[in-house]
């Protein structure tokens, strides 16, 4: 990140000079400077705001309300998955979490549920078609609460800052559906080779 960046301040530099506009950059840069300050200190109360409201519905049980009524679904799309190992707990309680919006408290239950996948692969280090099908539909995950995009939206001055709940559902409910249709028909197209024999079993 650190070349990343000093890439682009010295591509600014250089079309500054070029352009002949080398002594705006220096204001430029400390109206941008300020600018990011005070969104970043607007920022910082809503989201602490929201993060309260989505920690006191995680201590009410509402992540493990809707991690029930999800556990059915969970059962079709991860047969392979046993109903009652700790990887089916870990990814329904990922999924109900990035549903409200919750994603620190989603990370951990996300790297849980992807260790314990690993103790029912026969192929260590090669991901299975729970853990790909796992992969895809976290990062394409449904949101009820878009709590970082509400938030940037009203550090920014939105006056219907609330006007996205709606497109966002929709749009990731499609992510989510998309992403499952896509793991499940690679998985058909691309079945996995079997798992080796142990050393010394019978072939």
């Amino acid at each position: 990140m650190g070349v990343l960046w000093t890439g682009l301040l010295a591509l600014a530099i250089g079309f500054a000079a070029v352009n002949g506009r080398l002594p705006a950059l220096t204001p430029a840069a400390f109206d941008a400077a300020k600018a990011a300050v005070t969104l970043s200190l607007g920022l910082a109360g809503v989201m602490t705001l929201w993060l309260g409201l989505m920690r006191v519905a995680e201590e009410a049980g509402l992540v493990r309300a809707l991690a029930r009524a999800a556990r059915p679904v969970m059962r079709r799309l991860f047969p392979d998955v046993p109903p009652e190992h700790p990887a089916m707990a870990a990814m329904l309680m990922n999924i109900a979490a990035n549903v409200l919006g919750l994603g620190n408290a989603a990370t951990p239950f996300g790297v849980k549920a992807m260790q314990e996948l690993e103790t029912l692969n026969p192929r260590p280090g090669t991901a299975t078609d729970a853990q790909a099908l796992f992969c895809a539909l976290n990062t394409a995950s449904i949101q009820l609460v878009p709590a970082t995009v509400l938030a940037l939206r009203t550090a920014a001055g939105s006056r219907a800052p609330g006007e996205i709940i709606g497109p966002t559902i929709v749009a990731s409910v499609c992510g989510a559906v998309a992403a499952v249709v896509a793991a499940k028909l690679l998985a058909r197209l691309h079945p996995l080779p079997p798992a080796p024999s142990a050393p010394g079993e019978a072939r």
